[in-house]
């Protein structure tokens, strides 16, 4: 009995120590949310034609990671919120308290994490993943 009870604490120890190091940093979630905006701001720019000068992402607060599966390898929703500072040319607008909600997946290898983005199809399907490499 005595074995079976330090089997099963040595494994849960093993299991959180495994995980511990696999879990999205802020570093890298500021990355995504930026990958994102530099998308949009593309967009805006050829169909308003306006001229960004960049923005700035600043107090990144992350209220939740939950771990999921997508596609057979290990991911994460990561939620919270973020002031984004967005640079015109003769002025500067601040969003404070923008929310969040990013998809971050590991690769097999655990050395990269991708940004995931549901493509945006029927809502009766599963949904398909586009995958872009965070660096």
């Amino acid at each position: 009995m005595v074995r079976l009870l330090l089997t099963v604490i040595l494994l849960v120890l093993l299991t959180a120590c495994g995980s511990i190091g696999l879990l999205p940093t802020s570093e890298l979630v500021q990355k995504a949310i930026a990958f994102e905006l530099e998308q949009t701001q593309q967009k805006l720019s050829q169909q308003l034609d306006l001229d960004f000068q960049g923005f700035e992402i600043k107090r990144l607060s992350i209220s939740q990671e939950q771990p999921l599966t997508i596609e057979n390898l290990p991911a994460f929703r990561v939620r919270g919120t973020y002031d984004l500072i967005v640079k015109l040319p003769k002025r500067s607008l601040t969003q404070p308290n923008k929310p969040f909600n990013v998809y971050l997946q590991i690769q097999q290898e655990g050395k990269t994490w991708r940004l995931l983005l549901p493509d945006k199809g029927s809502k009766d399907t599963q949904p398909i993943w586009r995958s872009y490499v965070i660096q």
